[in-house]
């Protein structure tokens, strides 16, 4: 829509915003009608109109079966559309059209704001299963109405209200009917049944929907009064009432076709499972979270437990060997901890991979700086468990065997994200400048513990490559190549 208003017309950035309000709404005209509805704007010469929008009805057939956004039609070929837009009034005149013989009726409504039309709403009602209207019907119709004359009168929609049609309560979902005074005139079977889970026993006709409501909501107080005032359509607000069976969701529309609130409707949807469903989710996020904290207090008992027996063994290759087991026990419990703070398993892993690097660089020989450059981003926890530890010992390998003692040097991690959403890679180097691989070293074939921790990772649960070769300059560098879900 911006893209055709901006083309063709001469309308301001505000009027545009005024259209982009109009069409977030009237889904709601377009289903109390049973109507399609297409929006018409004047061309920047007045010599056609561009249509610019287009709604279907959930409620009835269809009477247009193809898009009719960006058509172009010459002034003087549709006179309901220039009758609406010269004389600012809504308009029925004239015969049905026939459309691939279906029988349409067509009514023009103009589009004001601040005493100008901007355009004309064209409402085409499908006639081929026209029938006896049912209560229902004839209460959805009145209020299609109203609210056509409100447009027409820039009353509708309200400013600074602009609304979200896929969270909102719909027509279909349940529609009450009120009076001026704020008394039921009509109520949908569907709104009937959602009064009824909230614990109403008899029926809504005839009752002050304000006062019921909040002697159905469970608080005290100033909620009351704000509740009572909102349920009886006063103002244009949205909000939940839960009662003692249930959840709903209220929306109040003033209904003012002549300038004076001749009453309202109040839109509601019965959300009781829906809340029920999201409060279990968060209970199982909590308990997630909670078994990542406890997992993550528990590894590091188990490290605490591993340092003090490497200083009761007199062992030097034994005491090594208990705090390379530390490191690998603290690499997983930096992944759960950072899972315990989040509210899905997927993880930042840059944070890990910091974390990791400052672990490992404090078992450094010598003057040996740590850096990272590049981002992993965001990973599954599957991911980032064996990757963390894999990171782990690639660094703790690169320290303890690249540099002797005293040694000046730089140990460089980067990582790079390519690929597409469904073949998504993520390209980790790990790079030092230390005395490089010793002669005839085959790192697919080599012993050492921590490669083959490595290699199983990487090729075995993360389903990767990895590889060790001598550096471009001097040194090793490590290459993985780990196959990952794209960001979201």
């Amino acid at each position: 829509m911006n893209d055709l208003v901006r083309q063709h017309t001469a309308l301001s950035e505000s009027d545009l915003e005024w259209l982009h309000l109009l069409v977030s709404e009237w889904q709601l005209l377009s289903d109390l009608s049973f109507a399609d509805l297409v929006l018409w704007v004047p061309t920047l010469d007045g010599s056609r109109y561009v249509s610019v929008a287009q709604m279907r009805p959930n409620t009835g057939p269809t009477s247009y079966q193809d898009d009719m956004v960006g058509h172009l039609v010459p002034r003087g070929r549709r006179p309901l559309l220039d009758a609406a837009l010269d004389e600012g009034r809504i308009v029925r005149e004239g015969d049905p059209e026939w459309r691939e013989e279906v029988p349409v009726r067509v009514e023009s409504i103009p589009v004001r704001r601040e005493g100008r039309v901007l355009g004309v709403i064209a409402r085409n009602t499908n006639l081929l299963t026209v029938r006896t209207p049912s209560r229902l019907e004839l209460t959805y119709l009145q209020s299609a109405s109203d609210l056509a004359q409100m447009i027409a009168a820039g009353s509708f929609p309200f400013p600074g209200q602009q609304v979200d049609m896929e969270a909102s309560p719909r027509a279909g979902d349940g529609l009450i009917r009120l009076d001026a005074d704020g008394i039921v005139q009509y109520a949908s079977p569907n709104a009937l049944s959602a009064y009824h889970h909230l614990g109403l026993a008899s029926d809504l006709v005839g009752q002050h929907l304000g006062e019921l409501t909040a002697q159905l909501a469970p608080s005290r107080g100033p909620v009351d009064e704000a509740i009572a005032k909102l349920a009886s359509g006063y103002a244009p607000r949205e909000t939940e009432v839960e009662g003692s069976g249930g959840v709903i969701q209220l929306r109040a529309i003033p209904l003012k076709p002549k300038g004076t609130r001749i009453g309202s409707l109040v839109l509601l949807r019965d959300v009781t499972e829906l809340r029920r469903r999201e409060r279990e989710l968060i209970t199982k996020d909590a308990t997630i979270r909670e078994i990542h904290h406890r997992v993550k207090n528990n590894l590091q008992t188990v490290a605490a437990l591993l340092r003090l027996q490497a200083r009761r063994i007199d062992s030097e290759e034994g005491r090594e060997a208990l705090n390379e087991a530390v490191r690998r026990v603290g690499s997983i419990a930096i992944v759960h901890e950072t899972l315990s703070q989040n509210l899905d398993e997927r993880v930042e892993f840059d944070e890990i991979a910091d974390r990791v690097l400052a672990m490992v660089a404090e078992i450094s020989p010598g003057k040996v700086s740590c850096r990272r450059t590049g981002r992993f981003g965001i990973l599954d926890a599957e991911v980032a468990t064996p990757l963390a530890m894999v990171l782990t010992e690639v660094l703790q390998n690169a320290l303890e065997h690249a540099f002797v003692q005293g040694e000046q040097g730089t140990v460089e991690v980067s990582a790079v994200r390519g690929g597409t959403r469904d073949d998504a890679r993520l390209l980790i180097t790990v790079r030092d400048d230390g005395r490089g691989l010793p002669e005839g070293f085959d790192p697919q074939k080599a012993g050492n513990l921590g490669l083959q921790i490595v290699r199983t990772l990487v090729e075995g649960e993360l389903g990767g490559a990895f590889d060790m070769v001598a550096a471009p300059e001097r040194g090793t560098q490590v290459m993985l190549d780990v196959p990952v879900r794209a960001d979201k």
